[in-house]
C-alpha cells in the first residue's frame, strides 16, 4: 500500500543495491502520478489513462488491466488477494489481485484521489465529497463515513485505532475506526493535501502554507512546528525514522528534521520542486522530483549516493521490496530499478 504500511511512516526493510540500474519498464497511455503497490512478485500501479495495470515484477510484462470510467491517481491496495483502488470517477474498487476482474465497486460522490488503507477487515479511504469512507473489505458495503468541510486528497494513516489524516478543511481530523466518531481535532493553519504519517501518538504532515508540523494526537496540540523560509508548501509525506522526519518540498528541497524537536539536520537540493514522498531504506532516502530525476541520498547527511535521469516529474512515491524499488512518471512509465543481472 502507499507508504508501506497503515502508518504511512515510509519505511522499508529491503536492501538497496550499491549501483542500481533500470531492470525495466512499462509505457501507460497517461501519465503515473500515483504511487505502485507491490505484492506476491506483481506490481500494481493506477495512470490517468483511466486503467489500473498488474505487472510482472521479474520483467514489467502485463498481466491485466483494469479500465475504470476516470484517471486513477489513487495508490492501490493489496489485502490478501484482492486489489483496492479508487478512481476519479468516484469509485472505489475490489478487484480480484490475479486476473483483475471486478470483486465490487462502492461509490461516493466525489473523487477518489488518495489511497485505501486495509485494516480488521476494513477499507479506509477519502473521497473529494468532504468524506472519509470505511467499506467492508468482503462485501463493499458501506461501515460508516465521517463528514468534512472539504475534500479530503490524502491517504488516511492509523495508529492505536485512530485513522488519521489532514483534510483541504485545514484541520488534522482523527477518528475513531470502529465506529467512525471523531476522535481528535487540531486547527493546522492550511489546507494539507500530503498525507500524514502517525508514529507512537505523534502526526507529522505539512501544509499548503509553507509549514511542516509535528501534532500530539492525545493532546490535540501542536508539538513542533517547521516554517519554510522560502515560503514553499509541502505537498509531499514524510518518511519517519527512530529518530528522523524527511519530507520534500516545493522548494527544491528534500528536509531532515530532528523527529523530538523539529531541528532541521541537512537538507537536499533537486532542481525542480520534490511532491514525491521519500521512502527509508537502511541508511538510504529514496525519492523522486520534477526535474525528471530520482534519487538516493545518504540518512546521515543528505548527501547525494545515486540518481538516475528519467526525463519526466516524478511525483509518485517509491514502492520497495528485495532489492528492487519502481517509480510511476509523467511521461507514463513505470521504471523498476535494482542489481545488475
Amino acid at each position: 500500500m502507499f507508504r508501506g504500511n497503515p502508518s504511512l511512516t515510509g519505511l522499508s526493510d529491503a536492501r538497496l543495491p550499491e549501483k542500481p540500474v533500470l531492470l525495466w519498464s512499462f509505457k501507460a497511455e497517461g501519465p503515473v502520478s500515483g504511487s505502485a503497490a507491490i505484492s506476491g512478485g506483481r506490481v500494481f500501479v493506477g495512470s490517468d489513462d483511466k486503467h489500473v495495470y498488474a505487472l510482472n515484477l521479474a520483467d514489467g510484462k502485463k498481466i491485466w488491466a483494469f479500465e475504470t470510467a476516470g484517471g486513477v491517481e489513487s495508490t492501490p491496495c493489496v489485502s490478501g488477494e484482492t486489489v483496492f483502488v479508487g478512481s476519479n470517477d468516484r469509485n472505489l474498487y475490489a478487484l480480484d489481485a490475479a486476473t483483475g476482474k471486478e470483486k465490487w465497486r462502492y461509490a461516493t460522490q466525489g473523487e477518489i484521489k488518495a489511497g485505501p488503507t486495509s485494516i480488521d477487515g476494513k477499507i479506509i479511504v477519502g473521497s473529494y465529497d468532504n468524506k472519509l469512507h470505511c467499506v467492508d473489505a468482503k462485501s463493499g458495503q458501506k461501515v460508516w463515513e465521517y463528514q468534512t468541510d472539504n475534500y479530503v486528497n490524502g491517504t488516511a494513516a492509523i495508529g492505536d485505532g485512530i485513522a488519521v489524516f489532514g483534510g483541504c478543511d485545514a484541520i488534522l481530523h482523527g477518528v475513531d475506526i470502529k465506529t467512525g466518531k471523531s476522535a481528535a481535532k487540531v486547527e493546522a493553519g492550511a489546507y494539507m493535501a500530503a498525507s500524514a504519517a502517525i508514529d507512537k501518538g505523534m502526526v507529522y504532515v505539512g501544509h499548503y502554507e509553507h509549514e511542516f508540523l509535528a501534532i500530539d494526537l492525545k493532546k490535540e496540540t501542536i508539538a513542533w512546528r517547521y516554517k519554510n523560509p522560502k515560503e514553499f508548501a509541502f505537498m509531499s509525506s514524510p518518511a519517519v525514522t527512530q529518530d528522523r522526519v524527511i519530507v520534500g518540498g516545493r522548494d527544491k528541497r528534500v528536509h531532515c528534521f530532528d523527529k523530538a524537536g523539529g531541528k532541521e539536520i541537512w537538507t537536499f537540493a533537486a532542481r525542480g520542486k520534490v511532491d514525491s514522498s521519500p521512502v527509508v531504506a537502511g541508511e538510504k532516502v529514496l525519492v523522486g522530483s520534477d526535474d525528471g530525476k530520482v534519487y538516493i541520498l545518504a540518512l546521515a547527511d543528505g548527501k547525494e549516493l545515486w540518481s538516475y535521469e528519467i526525463g519526466s516529474p516524478v511525483d509518485s512515491s517509491p514502492a520497495v521490496v528485495d532489492d528492487v524499488f519502481i517509480y510511476g512518471a509523467g511521461d507514463g512509465s513505470i521504471y523498476a530499478f535494482g542489481a545488475k543481472k
